[in-house]
């Protein structure tokens, strides 16, 4: 079974979608989450903050009698605990992993320097949830580490001479947050790196319109020290 939570929440067996409820859903994602089994209790008040305890608790057996019903096992519970079922790959597992492969300048990484790589860490984690703490949470954990590492994997692509792909992953970090000036740092030094240098020209001018209409700041001098003949403003 493959549990995806990057785009939005998918349960395949196979090539086949696993129908779910809503509370169903929420409740694997936020099992799939957690990095060890949690008691009954946290869980139950963790999902349902608002509500009285012993609602809470009717609301979380409910979920997992809905979860039972897809006629897989997708839930280790116990009388206190419970967890994602083992055997279910979850996305956001590898994609976090390779991640930290990006940031840990030991690592080579030249097997995870891939467009799947590349794609992964573009994709927001449960994108049309945001009805609960533990959500937005894990959405901003998820979403500060892809920005990191985006911008890494376009560093080590621009060293490799891969110019192509270093662009691509900037312009993807870039996307994901279009104020983030490290981002636009990096899609220009891939520019550069390529002998573009109208393309890295046009990449800063982006990148002073954005910061000048949200947040009324120009580049900083790191930015504009990339291109120290372009005109200055």
């Amino acid at each position: 079974m493959t549990l995806r939570l990057l785009k939005g929440f998918t349960l395949l067996v196979g090539d086949d979608p696993v129908a779910l409820s809503y509370s169903a859903q929420r409740l694997l994602a936020f099992l799939a989450l957690q990095d060890r089994p949690r008691t009954r209790t946290y869980v139950a008040r963790t999902l349902w903050p608002e509500a009285t305890t012993p609602r809470a608790n009717a609301n979380l057996r409910s979920s997992l009698w809905r979860a039972s019903r897809t006629g897989h096992r997708v839930i280790d519970a116990s009388a206190q605990e419970m967890a994602l079922a083992g055997g279910i790959t979850v996305d956001i597992h590898d994609a976090v992993a390779r991640a930290h492969c990006l940031l840990d300048k030991t690592c080579l990484c030249d097997d995870i320097l891939t467009r799947q790589t590349r794609d992964d860490l573009s994709a927001d984690l449960l994108p049309e949830w945001s009805d609960n703490e533990w959500v937005l949470i894990e959405q901003e954990q998820y979403h500060q580490l892809r920005l990191y590492a985006l911008e890494a994997m376009a560093k080590r692509l621009t060293t490799a001479g891969r110019h192509g792909e270093a662009v691509a992953a900037g312009l993807a970090a870039v996307r994901a947050e279009p104020l983030r000036e490290s981002a636009h740092r990096v899609l220009i030094d891939a520019h550069l790196a390529a002998g573009n240098r109208a393309a890295a020209q046009h990449q800063y001018e982006q990148c002073r319109c954005t910061l000048l209409e949200e947040l009324g700041l120009e580049p900083s001098d790191t930015l504009r020290s990339l291109l120290p003949n372009m005109t200055a403003h």
